[in-house]
């Protein structure tokens, strides 16, 4: 898999990268996993906007991805890699010894024709399915679960692995993603290897009109809003915020107030905190 770019015929191509789809073998999915999916553009089932800037883009079908990965000791063999629009990571069609067609999300490296199975006693192998107690010291995993039996619920984005830290009694410590450690129950299943695509995140939009295809409205700077509207709207020219640092619309503090609640009953099985990173250092847009 890989990249390209595109020479600036036009102002939506000077900065447009996308993946080249090389690893993606069938263009149409599979009609037996595939439903309608209602879409809420940020309204709750009251019709309120909650999460604002969404709407609009281009029509899907959501496809039923196998997290789980419950049919332990029967061996699929990967049909096929497809697109998903709902998520960055592609797609593998297994088609089982036993008749049952599914998808996961394609691990990297695996290939069509492959064989992957699940269940405590399979190989270590890239994108087989495993309890964490029987993965090595060391091994990188993704599609983790949180609880047994519940499916994969961390580690599922493109590009994204954990690494197995130690193994203390009931529990694996994990270090996610985002750099914290974190005890995982060690009967949760995870797959071996990391997620696919990961040339992902070297992709480039190009242009406004891409992050509207994908259901994204545009967002304005607080700071050029009347003040009925923003907290930090209204002055004369370029004004500052006027409070001690950047709010909300609802008036809320923004950009670097931890809102994880103190007492959360998770919080015992954070070994080590994430490393925080602000805003303003990823380029982060005024509220």
């Amino acid at each position: 898999m890989a990249i390209r770019s595109f020479r600036p015929y036009t102002p939506g191509t000077r900065t447009r990268v996308v993946t080249d789809f090389s690893e993606v073998t069938d263009r149409k999915p599979e009609r037996s996993l595939v439903v309608s999916k209602h879409r809420f553009k940020g309204r709750n089932n009251r019709g309120v906007i909650t999460c604002r800037h969404r709407g609009g883009g281009h029509k899907r079908q959501y496809r039923i991805v196998d997290f789980r990965r419950d049919k332990h000791g029967i061996a699929a063999k990967v049909a096929a890699i497809h697109y998903d629009p709902h998520r960055n990571a592609r797609l593998a069609l297994l088609f089982y010894k036993d008749g049952e067609k599914r998808y996961i999300l394609a691990p990297a490296g695996v290939i069509v024709g492959q064989e992957l199975i699940s269940g405590p006693d399979t190989p270590i192998e890239n994108g087989n399915a495993m309890p964490l107690s029987a993965v090595p010291l060391g091994s990188s995993v993704h599609c983790v679960e949180l609880y047994p039996g519940r499916g994969g619920q961390m580690v599922r984005s493109a590009g994204a692995s954990a690494q197995v830290m130690a193994k203390e009694g009931d529990y694996v410590a994990l270090k996610l993603p985002s750099t914290e450690v974190r005890l995982v129950r060690c009967e949760c299943y995870a797959t071996l290897g990391e997620v696919g695509n990961s040339e992902i995140r070297n992709t480039s939009l190009g242009k406004a009109g891409r992050k509207r295809w994908l259901g994204r409205r545009p967002q304005v700077r607080g700071s050029v809003m009347n003040p009925c509207d923003h907290p930090h709207g209204g002055g004369e020219g370029r004004a500052p915020v006027g409070r001690a640092g950047p709010v909300t619309p609802w008036g809320k503090p923004a950009l670097g107030l931890k809102t994880r609640k103190r007492n959360k009953p998770s919080n015992r099985f954070v070994l080590r905190k994430r490393r925080r990173v602000s805003k303003r250092s990823r380029g982060g847009r005024d509220s």
